[in-house]
């Protein structure tokens, strides 16, 4: 459980640093545009890392036992979530009306996994990023559009639909393939 916690506030610290400013800058006036780039990724790839294998190796203690019906909750959140992150990168709509799609599909793939998991593992790696992407919103108000990252022209309908495919096309794959493989549990029952 020591290395998924020491991931989590390794990997969300960095991500953190953006609603301080004034570090940021400190940061970057000591080491450099590039100098903080490289650093920013060097530790976000390092905090990934012991937070999947801290996952992967934490011990299995049950808080609470689910009911088999909010696999389904979170199998259905999980689509929006897709969407959402799809539509973080392509300016449009449903971008410009949700204002920052990344956070909500962090929030909401949090949630689902929220519900459908009972172990502290899972209540401590979800619960953690929901915590995060509730208070990166919250920071976000308060910092300046120049500061933002990602604050893209509304586009049209035909980025919604991109948006919308794209994301139900991930979504798909993702449950059917890839949450087994890279997970090792599948989603759906067979």
């Amino acid at each position: 459980m020591a290395l998924l916690i020491i991931g989590i506030v390794v990997f969300l610290g960095i991500h953190m640093l953006p609603t301080f400013p004034h570090v940021r800058e400190t940061l970057i006036e000591r080491f450099g545009d590039t100098g903080y780039k490289v650093a920013f990724a060097l530790l976000s790839i390092a905090g990934f890392v012991l937070l999947v294998w801290g996952f992967a190796t934490a011990p299995v203690v049950q808080v609470w036992s689910p009911p088999a019906w909010t696999r389904w909750v979170a199998i259905i959140l999980m689509l929006p979530a897709f969407i959402f992150l799809v539509a973080a990168y392509v300016p449009g709509r449903i971008k410009a009306k949700v204002k920052h799609p990344f956070l909500v599909a962090i929030k909401t793939w949090a949630l689902a996994h929220l519900i459908a998991n009972g172990d502290l593992a899972s209540i401590v790696l979800f619960g953690s990023f929901l915590a995060y992407a509730v208070y990166d919103r919250m920071a976000l108000k308060g910092r300046t559009p120049t500061e933002l990252i990602g604050t893209a022209a509304q586009g049209g309908a035909r980025n919604d639909l991109i948006a919308i495919v794209l994301g139900v096309l991930f979504y798909v794959i993702f449950l059917i393939w890839l949450h087994p493989l890279l997970i090792g549990r599948a989603v759906v029952p067979h």
